[in-house]
């Protein structure tokens, strides 16, 4: 049955993340995917700028990891890896992770995605402080236009506002700073002040307002990606971790869009050189061919949990934490992108597609473009002076370069874009062309 409306009368039986109705009218009918291309039911042939949802950064079919998850299922799917009994996929892979990010962070917990990620850091850090005869540190600074998951307090934790209108009342203890936005900074900037400077700044106002005796955690993707592709000013981070440091307060990476190669490192804070406390990730571990994430914790969080009386256990878990299959697939996806050096790939061409997005700002409509690594985003307006965002147009444009063999994701006013790493340049000047065409359409 290839009859593309018998699939959609099908789907109904679904309910999609983030649903609406009119928001999954004539949905694309995904059949199968070949290195950077999907191929729906009715015969389209789509260049996936987005890799899925951010992760598919091997590419689409790659029979390695098929293997990889049949050998493991055949020989055990799933055992349970609470405490008393483990694994041997999730010890190696965790193994392997240890100190892969950032020296120091040699503890991992895995998890079945970034949501629960980033739970189980807010829940680590209240715990952490509690050990410490600390009970008053709950609460957790983020950023306005983050996005941190969809669990209840990830809801809260992101600064999105449609995230969280119908699923209120708000948890308390969730507090939000202006972003490190170069383009359209929302925040008070000093006579000499640098964005990043006035961006880091309000950090530490807020714990000042909040108290840092309150505050447990701040929490931050290194480059925002929901919030619309927000690549930091290089001097952000370093200031950030400072004051963290200084006011004792963690610091949570949110590297479940970034980590894995993404950026052009093998994890984004690299970049400024810069190391958390805490580490969340997902999606690109496995580059989406089974649901796998984690954190992973500094040795001082690790050996405070370790030295707890019997009485003041970490009581947290989820059945399909350390799921054999899982970390089976998670190691040899990092084999593949170790071997085929996907971080440099990221650099290379990320700097390709980059170059090829900034020749779009001929067009009027464009009033920014950035990015780093094989991140970009392309910031659509109404006029280039008042920058104006236009999700309108944004979105008008997202549909007829999807009708144009393009996938991109539309955020608010901006164009994501984050293809699998395995794309070539042909692929990347490919999206270039079929966007700039679709923009001259447009425009006319």
């Amino acid at each position: 049955m290839n009859d593309i409306n018998k699939w959609v009368e099908k789907d109904h039986y679904q309910l999609h993340p983030t649903y609406h109705p009119k928001s999954h009218a004539n949905p694309l009918v995904i059949e199968r995917g070949e290195g950077v291309w999907l191929f729906t039911v009715d015969g389209q042939k789509i260049l996936d700028g987005m890799a899925g949802l951010w992760n598919v950064n091997v590419g689409y079919g790659r029979e390695e990891l098929a293997q990889a998850a049949y050998e493991q299922m055949k020989g055990m799917a799933f055992t349970s890896n609470f405490a008393g009994m483990t694994n041997l996929p999730s010890i190696q892979l965790a193994e392997k992770l240890a100190g892969f990010a950032y020296r120091g962070l040699n503890t991992t917990f895995f998890t079945s995605g970034g949501s629960e990620a980033n739970d189980s850091a807010f829940k680590t850090a209240r715990y952490y402080w509690k050990r410490k005869g600390q009970p008053g540190k709950y609460k957790f600074i983020a950023r306005r236009g983050a996005y941190h998951g969809i669990t209840l307090a990830a809801t809260f934790a992101t600064g999105l506002e449609k995230y969280h209108t119908m699923f209120g009342p708000a948890l308390e203890g969730f507090v939000h700073i202006p972003a490190p936005n170069a383009y359209r900074f929302e925040g008070t900037q000093r006579p000499g002040e640098t964005i990043g400077q006035a961006a880091a700044r309000a950090l530490e106002e807020a714990i000042i307002k909040e108290g840092a005796e309150t505050v447990a955690a701040f929490i931050a993707e290194p480059v925002m990606g929901v919030g619309g592709v927000i690549v930091p000013p290089s001097d952000y981070f370093p200031l950030i971790r400072e004051i963290c440091s200084r006011h004792n307060i963690l610091f949570i990476a949110d590297e479940v869009i970034t980590g894995f190669g993404r950026t052009g490192e093998w994890f984004a804070l690299n970049h400024w050189g810069v190391k958390p406390d805490i580490l969340t990730f997902a999606k690109a571990i496995t580059s989406g061919y089974a649901q796998l994430g984690g954190m992973q914790v500094s040795d001082e969080i690790r050996e405070t949990m370790e030295t707890a009386p019997e009485n003041e256990p970490w009581m947290h878990g989820y059945t399909y934490s350390g799921h054999a299959m899982a970390c089976a697939v998670g190691l040899k996806n990092l084999e593949i992108m170790e071997r085929d050096n996907y971080p440099q790939r990221a650099r290379q061409l990320g700097q390709r597609l980059l170059k090829g997005l900034e020749t779009l700002k001929e067009f009027q409509f464009v009033g920014d473009v950035r990015g780093l690594g094989l991140v970009c985003g392309v910031e659509i307006v109404a006029d280039k002076d008042s920058k104006q965002p236009d999700p309108a147009l944004a979105m008008q444009l997202f549909k007829a370069a999807q009708a144009n063999g393009l996938r991109l994701r539309p955020l608010g006013n901006t164009l994501a874009f984050s293809p699998p790493l395995c794309i070539n340049e042909d692929e990347v000047d490919e999206m270039v062309s079929r966007l700039g065409a679709t923009m001259d359409g447009i425009s006319r």
